[in-house]
């Protein structure tokens, strides 16, 4: 197990585990967190985990950990990891059984004291349009054909549909399109979870949430992003559902025997992996990306019932009950980036499992808008706590891999919270601090409970004190639907 003493000391906010700690680590580790929240992350195994993916074939640079990091399959949630392309490995547990797990933000010119006679009608509407729940299909089910077409179009599907905007596209990471995916990659158990499930939010941690945009940090940023101090915003918490699960379930037990083919030595059998230039890591390269695509599709039908709901709610009773998208990011994903590691430009397969893409000023895939700015950065909180609207720096394309934190952190397992929490309770305790709770069950909703999480407002002091991002708006929730 990782001690204290094995730890050195970069800065306040910066410290590092050596390739020396074990033999077999081919990178170091290089932690974010201040030393409350170091203490904190002792108690379970992130950081060993952190350190068994320092060995993994092809890394360059260092395995990074975010602040919120928490023990996962295999690889640390808030872990970000980076190998040679193509010739390096791909590991499924290094990017997550949610691919393309993210969040959407939505702002509006909505004041809070026009709507708030409207919050529990609001709350009802999105509970009833937003399909929630383990299992739960959405409004409407597609063809395996048509399923094939979403996984290779990703958002364009669903500006097709007429569920999307133009301005949807250009403020979604990659447009809300990985090229490269590749449905006869995906198994049919997969598809036929994901066929009924689009537009929905499943459970666990997953979300709705309308928030009040109560401070502001950065005003040229939140002008650019549309966020104004007293109005409303919105929130989508969700990802690629059973289809993603199953996809990453069908290559975890397909890359068991690669590891056995390419000779690959793993201290954790979790982390099982394959040459991204093997026909196994090609297969699971397409399959992953099918599955980032559907997931930029369900957050963008979701956004498209949350507008319908601010309609049937609002109009009427506010001047502009519109929602324009601030942005649309990933926290589950293995993307193909070019960065400046050790002095040379290199391509790699970017891991971030837990961890959000925090690109800098500059970086031409932005919307113009944000090209000056900094790409945004979504930081949810937990129910009863705070969420942060953050952008990359120039910091953490150089120490990151362009990478930052993803959300709180859990410091309690669902089991346990259940254990600790009851349901009803804190729904009580939410909805006397003024928060609307629309929950599909309360044994749901207690292990979502603020006090199973890390406080989301050290997690963001320590990313900005380390310049890994930088903070624009502090969001407080008014109403959140769970499943």
């Amino acid at each position: 197990m990782v001690q204290l003493r094995d730890v050195k000391k970069i800065s306040d906010y910066e410290w590092e585990i050596p390739v020396s700690f074990r033999g077999d680590m081919r990178v170091p580790v290089r932690i974010f967190v201040s030393e409350g929240l170091l203490t904190e992350a002792m108690r379970d195994k992130s950081l060993e985990q952190a350190v068994n993916a320092a060995t993994l074939p092809g890394l360059v640079g260092h395995v990074t950990v975010m602040p919120d990091m928490h023990q996962g399959y295999g690889f640390p949630i808030g872990g970000v990891a980076a190998t040679r392309y193509p010739e390096g490995v791909i590991s499924p547990g290094a990017i997550g059984y949610d691919i393309n797990c993210g969040v959407r933000l939505l702002a509006s010119q909505i004041e809070y004291e026009a709507a708030q006679p409207y919050m529990d009608d609001l709350a009802t509407a999105l509970d009833k349009n937003c399909p929630s729940g383990v299992g739960k299909g959405g409004h409407f089910q597609v063809s395996e054909k048509e399923l094939d077409r979403l996984c290779v179009d990703g958002s364009r599907w669903a500006l097709s549909k007429g569920y999307a905007t133009q301005q949807d596209l250009r403020r979604t990471e990659e447009g809300g399109q990985l090229k490269g995916a590749d449905p006869g990659k995906v198994s049919a158990r997969a598809k036929k979870r994901g066929r009924p499930q689009i537009g929905t939010l499943g459970a666990g941690n997953h979300f709705i949430e309308v928030d009040l945009v109560a401070e502001i940090f950065d005003d040229e940023a939140a002008l650019a992003m549309g966020l104004h101090k007293g109005h409303l915003a919105l929130q989508i918490h969700c990802g690629s559902r059973g289809f993603g699960h199953q996809i990453c379930s069908d290559y975890v037990r397909e890359f068991q025997g690669a590891v056995q083919r390419y000779g690959i030595q793993l201290p954790d059998r979790e982390l099982v992996c394959a040459p991204m230039n093997s026909p196994e890591g090609e297969a699971y390269l397409g399959a992953m990306r099918c599955a980032a695509n559907y997931a930029f599709v369900n957050r963008q039908v979701l956004a498209h019932w949350a507008r319908q709901a601010f309609e049937e709610v609002l109009a009427g009773n506010v001047r502009n009950p519109h929602l324009n998208q601030v942005y649309d990011i990933a926290h589950n994903m293995g993307k193909i980036e070019t960065h400046d590691i050790d002095g040379q430009r290199m391509k790699v397969c970017v891991h971030r499992k837990g961890a959000t893409r925090a690109f800098g000023p500059g970086f031409e895939g932005l919307p113009e808008e944000y090209r000056k700015i900094g790409q945004p950065v979504l930081v949810p909180g937990s129910m009863g706590t705070a969420s942060w609207v953050l952008v990359g720096t120039e910091g953490s394309m150089q120490r990151s891999f362009g990478s930052t934190c993803h959300g709180a952190g859990r410091t309690m397992s669902r089991s346990q919270a259940k254990k600790q929490i009851f349901g009803e309770d804190l729904r009580k305790q939410l909805e006397r601090d003024g928060i609307r709770i629309r929950a599909g069950s309360m044994a749901g909703l207690a292990e979502e409970a603020p006090a199973a999480y890390k406080d989301v407002d050290a997690v963001v002091d320590t990313v900005s004190g380390a310049g890994i991002a930088k903070t624009v708006a502090r969001l407080v929730p008014l109403a959140v639907v769970k499943g």
